[in-house]
């Protein structure tokens, strides 16, 4: 019997209703997500993720294709700034020093995606996203 209007209700077999995955935690997720795969160049994710970072990822180098201060200041609102390189570079610069200038003659299709099979854990589709070179 669900109690209606209650949530997270302890009884007998434990919690009968469980907090959801909001959408506020998928974009934080994403967040994290595309601002590693500009830092170290491809990022591990399941199959269902894949779709939605390929598409921020792709906005985000459209967005240093244009360099601007506007382009600069939509692209820090989405990416991370306490994700770092080796040598201390975060990815917003990242971004706009090295990876757009890269793809300036290309009109999209900035990433590449490679099935790696099924993680042992759970059993998920992982893939292996990366830029083109």
């Amino acid at each position: 019997m669900a109690a209606q209007g209650r949530k997270n209700v302890h009884g007998k077999t434990g919690v009968r209703f469980k907090a959801a995955y909001t959408p506020s935690k998928n974009k934080a997720m994403l967040r994290d997500v595309v601002s590693a795969l500009i830092v170290h160049g491809e990022v591990k994710v399941t199959s269902g993720v894949t779709s939605d970072l390929i598409s921020l990822a792709d906005k985000m180098v459209t967005l240093g294709k244009k360099g601007d201060l506007a382009a600069r200041r939509e692209a820090a609102k989405v990416l991370r700034n306490g994700i770092c390189d080796e040598k201390g570079v975060n990815a917003l610069s990242k971004l706009f020093s090295e990876i757009a200038p890269k793809y300036k003659d290309r009109n999209g299709g900035y990433t590449q995606v490679y099935k790696l099979g099924r993680r042992k854990g759970d059993n998920a589709e992982v893939e292996l996203i990366r830029f083109v070179d």
